[in-house]
């Protein structure tokens, strides 16, 4: 048998879209001892760990660099010594990040990671209802910070989505919380107490006084609710300033069941002839490639003849398969034709909370649009995903017309990095984020209000605009120390997903 038997063994051959499209439960890390390996056994007794295996063998971004993943480490699926690896961890989720990725954040810790966000989740209808914004929420989104002893934990509101049930609660951005049920939140009981399986918690709210947290006596009771699905255009208008016409857009994830929305509000953009443009991608995490792709369009132009990205696979799959992707004129699932604007310069607002699918649509306009960029330096994930479930003969490619395809046995799926893109200009190295050219952070002390003038990342963009920056004088900021966000918690954190791009001859 060759050598190379996932491919031979399935027969999988693969062809790419030139059109590409979509952008994780954070999972306990528990070291596991080595699992006997039972008489007779094959390897469809562990079906998570080989459909694992044979998918990321292929498609995985560092699969050269991962001696687990050689392709001479196994003769075949029935070789003894294939069969006691798969059975060398009895937990899916270990096997995953341990032995199948290149120096996981998750297993060797955030000093000495290299790839910090390919997912794994054990039941693949949590990760596809995540890719369409759909998932269990209260509709609350926070930052939490460390605070300044380094245990305690503390939130920010950053917003609320609309229509949700804290939406209904007397609760809003800006207002801030360091209890849950009467426990003080801590760095070994925050992601329990809000990111557990409680359906419903009370919040206990707190408030800066004297640069200190200090609890008061309110309490907010929220209840997540199943199958909540978030529209990411939180906020949408139009400002006029001196004579121009500024449209703004506050977008908070690449969702590709909204965009139909997305385009129609550029339609109104488009009608209302505006100036300027500005995208607040501050707390966007990402999402599908498509709808950054639609989003740039949108942007420059419907010039399909224009590389917007060049993906970068590993070395089995590049050289037949990384084809660009270039600017469209339509949506890519219903395919309407694109409203454009034909900037030659757009205002993007960051935050360490923008990633992935966020970051490309500001590299991938780089080349053609003047980019101006607002706020603070973004994640730094350039690296893009695909969902693979047990599906050996489409490749282990989730297709939603398959779903009684996928092996019933096995639920488990994972969203490995599968390479990086690149702009036009061949650029695409910004693991430690983008840099804004104005630089300014939020302030936990005054927030202000979403797409109001007076909230401060706006109003200095609408001073960038306006050409009076010099007048623009913002307070010092509380000294808060970010330790994470609620998005971060959703089985599809900051990733840039690719669903729709490989596709199985």
């Amino acid at each position: 048998m060759s050598k190379y038997f996932p491919l031979c063994f399935l027969g999988l051959s693969l062809l790419f879209n030139s059109c590409s499209n979509d952008d994780n439960i954070i999972p306990d890390n528990v070291l596991e001892e080595p699992v006997e390996q039972p008489a007779g056994a094959t390897a469809e007794d562990y079906p998570a760990q080989n459909f694992m295996w044979q998918a990321m063998n292929i498609f995985y971004f560092w699969q050269q660099d991962v001696a687990n993943l050689s392709d001479s480490k196994f003769t075949g699926p029935t070789d003894p010594a294939y069969i006691e690896f798969l059975a060398s961890k009895e937990n899916p989720a270990s096997f995953f990040f341990e032995d199948l990725c290149n120096n996981h954040v998750d297993a060797v810790g955030e000093a000495n990671a290299v790839d910090r966000f390919s997912a794994v989740v054990e039941n693949y209808q949590d990760l596809l209802n995540s890719l369409q914004g759909i998932s269990r929420s209260n509709g609350l989104e926070f930052n939490l910070y460390l605070n300044e002893n380094g245990f305690n934990v503390y939130g920010v509101v950053t917003y609320i989505m609309p229509d949700s049930n804290a939406s209904e609660q007397d609760i809003s951005r800006g207002e801030l919380f360091n209890g849950v049920d009467g426990q003080d939140l801590t760095v070994n009981n925050y992601v329990d107490l809000l990111f557990g399986e409680n359906a419903s918690y009370t919040l206990n709210m707190a408030d800066i006084i004297d640069q200190s947290i200090v609890s008061n006596n309110k309490t907010v009771s929220l209840t997540k609710i199943e199958n909540f699905s978030e529209n990411p255009i939180l906020v949408n208008k139009i400002i006029e300033q001196n004579g121009i016409k500024i449209g703004y857009l506050m977008y908070n994830g690449f969702l590709a069941a909204y965009d139909e929305d997305l385009n129609d509000v550029f339609g109104t953009f488009k009608s209302e002839n505006i100036d300027e443009l500005i995208l607040d991608f501050r707390y966007n995490p990402g999402g599908r490639v498509s709808s950054a792709i639609q989003i740039a369009s949108s942007v420059y132009g419907t010039n399909t003849d224009e590389v917007f990205i060049r993906p970068r696979f590993n070395d089995k799959l590049q050289s037949q398969f990384g084809v660009p992707d270039n600017f469209t004129d339509v949506t890519f699932d219903s395919e309407t034709p694109l409203n454009t604007l034909e900037l030659s310069r757009v205002y993007v607002i960051t935050t360490d909370n923008s990633a992935s699918a966020s970051e490309l649509v500001i590299n991938g306009l780089e080349p053609y649009v003047d980019v101006v960029q607002v706020g603070t330096t973004t994640t730094g994930k350039n690296e893009f995903s695909n969902t693979f479930v047990d599906d050996p003969e489409n490749s282990f490619l989730y297709d939603p017309d398959r779903i009684d395809q996928i092996n019933p046995n096995n639920s488990w799926a994972i969203q490995p990095l599968l390479g990086r893109n690149e702009n036009a200009d061949g650029f695409s190295d910004y693991t430690t984020g983008l840099v804004p050219d104005h630089i300014l952070g939020e302030d936990i002390e005054n927030l202000g209000v979403l797409g109001d003038e007076n909230e401060p990342l706006l109003q200095l963009t609408l001073s960038v605009i306006s050409g009076s920056t010099a007048k623009f004088s913002p307070s010092q900021p509380f000294p808060a120390d970010l330790l994470t966000h609620s998005k971060m918690f959703e089985p599809g954190k900051n990733n840039m997903f690719m669903d729709g791009l490989l596709k199985p001859l």
